[in-house]
Parts: structure tokens; C-alpha cells; sequence
């Protein structure tokens, strides 16, 4: 069953959905691998799709060029499943916000596109919220419309 479906029979599959459906905003921490980014984020995305609808992404990534090639082709798969992406990202090089390629060591100029960052994902996960709330109503009031519709005597 294609994750469009919705119909998780599997208990991790369901927990998985249930968690992500929970949340307004996502940022995405990832490294950059040739120029793409990981399988196993890009299988995470991949098993769900009606629990990323309408929410906020913003992103953190790292890798030789700053992570920078990982984060466009993930923007791509997140226009896929309807999520809004917001401009300010971070982008932390191996060579100089990492120790010896392993210990996190962040230049201090990092902080402000952090909160840069987090500002845009809960300013625009307020606002989707609200378009999700707004699309939940007027589907109700749809299915209502329709289930009265079924059942009217037709002359």
C-alpha cells in the first residue's frame, strides 16, 4: 500500500506516523553524502506522506561545501509530500566547524542562522497549523454535506 493511502498496518510504521503527525515544524539536521542526502532520511520521508502535509521545514546540514548540495535536492522531496521549506538554513563545514572531521566545534557566527532558522520554522508551523485546522473543518463539513446528500429521498 503506497504511503498516500495511509494505512500503516505495521506497528514501528504506525508509531512513526503518529510522531511526525504530531508535530507543526521540522528542522532537518543532515550531512551531505555525493551531493545528495542519505538513504535512511530519504526512506523516513518516504513511508509517510498525508503527516508531513502542510508543515514547515527548515534545515541544518553539514559536509564539504556546508552540506549546501544536500539541501536542495531535500527541499525537492519535501515539495513532494507538501511541506513548506523556509529560506534561512545552516550550513557548517567539515573543515572548520569540526575538530579533526569529528568533534562538533561551531564558529560563534552560527548562532544567529540558527535562530534565524528556528524563527522562520515556528513563525510558518504557526501558520500552516492554522491552514491544516481550516482544511480539517471544511472537510467534516464536506463529508457531512455528502453523508446528508446519500441519504435524502429522492423524488
Amino acid at each position: 500500500m503506497p504511503p498516500i493511502m495511509g494505512q500503516y498496518s505495521k506497528a514501528p510504521h504506525q508509531a512513526w506516523a503518529a510522531k511526525i503527525g504530531s508535530f507543526d515544524g521540522f528542522v532537518f539536521v543532515t550531512p551531505e553524502y555525493n551531493h545528495g542526502i542519505p538513504g535512511a532520511l530519504k526512506n523516513a520521508i518516504d513511508f509517510l506522506f498525508r503527516e508531513w502535509n502542510d508543515k514547515a521545514a527548515g534545515f541544518v546540514s553539514y559536509g564539504g561545501a556546508g552540506g549546501a548540495r544536500a539541501v536542495e535536492p531535500l527541499r525537492l522531496v519535501l515539495a513532494e509530500v507538501q511541506m513548506a521549506t523556509v529560506r534561512n538554513q545552516v550550513l557548517l563545514s567539515m573543515f572548520t566547524d569540526f575538530e579533526n572531521f569529528s568533534v562538533f566545534k561551531p564558529a560563534p557566527k552560527h548562532e544567529a542562522s540558527v535562530n534565524g532558522v528556528f524563527d522562520q520554522v515556528i513563525a510558518w508551523g504557526g501558520a500552516l497549523k492554522v491552514l491544516r485546522e481550516n482544511k480539517r473543518t471544511t472537510l467534516r463539513a464536506n463529508h457531512s454535506l455528502n453523508t446528508l446528500q446519500d441519504y435524502a429521498i429522492q423524488p
